[in-house]
């Protein structure tokens, strides 16, 4: 057996296991499949179809925002190649998981005519800076519970406690590797270089491209006016999210009753939750949803688990079949995408 099968293998039995696990504690939880079910009754469409919409738009968002950190390599940058390759990306790590987040700066490098090295140091300020508007967010959202819904118990304010340090810490160690890459500069990689010197000249010489690459990639955060576009973009974006999940909520009966307040709350955690991705079936965001939905806001398991499956699809599973297509489009073959994300 190859070391490839062996790996699947072992994921399957551990998809199995855990499968075989989830059934049974659900089967002591009072878990019920008729309620689960009735969680996608009585949906009212209009506001659903809304947070769809809101959905895709935020995607369009992503693609505007690659742009501004491409125009100091690429002026004439493709919105419709970003998006395309946005909208593979995407679909690439709801099935790869988050092993497939390379697929979306490879994509743009290569339809761009530029290196893979700078459009990861693109990707690294993208994440940098969605991390700190997620920290925002929970922070707001820890800081709005005693004004909303929630009434947290002994146990639920230690979390909360704990969560609002770990939020604040994470925030400053962002902050500062974000200020530390706005530095990044010929003379830092030529201190690298020099100080990895010890090693063959073959492998330092591959080092020094890569490094002048990433340094490429970073400059859309050296002038005053992108910094302030990326700032704003990325803002805006998570403004639409937070719409885009307040239409979701309206759309159900057992949600309906969320203010903005409840609703930024839901959004704060679960955008933690969000890090964790299991390919093809998400993971962590159902399961925030879900701890906040019953843990917070006193709904049943099984409605809540209807809604965080409801919501999981529409926050990333509607884009795959456009990811799909366009992939088709252009000719690309997933099994390169996975060789990529394995390499």
């Amino acid at each position: 057996m190859t070391r490839k099968h062996l790996g699947i293998a072992v994921a399957a039995f551990a998809a199995v296991g855990f499968a075989a696990y989830a059934v049974w504690r659900l089967r002591d939880s009072g878990f019920s499949w008729t309620e689960f079910a009735a969680s996608f009754y009585h949906v009212d469409w209009s506001w659903l179809a809304l947070a769809f919409s809101l959905v895709m738009a935020t995607y369009v968002g992503r693609a505007l925002r690659w742009e501004i950190m491409l125009r100091p390599l690429r002026k004439d940058a493709s919105l419709w190649r970003l998006f395309t390759a946005t909208a593979i990306g995407f679909t690439a790590v709801v099935l790869f998981g988050r092993a497939g987040e390379p697929v979306r700066p490879y994509l743009i490098a290569k339809k761009e005519g530029v290196s893979f090295s700078s459009q990861i140091a693109a990707w690294i300020v993208e994440r940098i800076l969605d991390l700190l508007m997620v920290l925002l967010i929970f922070g707001v959202a820890l800081t709005q519970v005693s004004h909303s819904a929630i009434r947290p118990g002994p146990r639920t304010s230690v979390v909360l406690q704990v969560g609002g340090y770990t939020a604040g810490l994470t925030g400053a160690i962002s902050l500062a590797i974000l200020i530390g890459l706005r530095q990044f500069r010929s003379s830092v990689h030529q201190r690298l270089i020099r100080a990895l010197s010890f090693l063959p000249e073959r492998i330092v010489a591959k080092i020094q491209t890569i490094l002048v690459s990433f340094e490429e990639g970073m400059q859309s955060t050296r002038g005053g006016w992108t910094t302030f576009l990326l700032v704003a973009y990325t803002v805006i974006e998570w403004l639409v999210i937070a719409a885009a999940y307040y239409c979701f909520f309206r759309a159900f009966p057992a949600t309906a009753m969320l203010r903005l307040t409840d609703v930024v709350i839901v959004l704060g955690f679960v955008a933690f939750g969000s890090a964790l991705q299991i390919p093809g079936v998400g993971g962590g965001m159902q399961i925030a949803t879900v701890l906040v939905l019953t843990e917070f806001f006193s709904l049943g398991l099984s409605t809540a688990s209807g809604i965080a499956l409801i919501l999981w699809i529409i926050s990333f599973v509607t884009i795959v079949p456009i990811g799909l297509a366009l992939a088709f489009h252009e000719g690309i073959k997933w099994r390169s995408l996975r060789h990529l994300e394995q390499s």
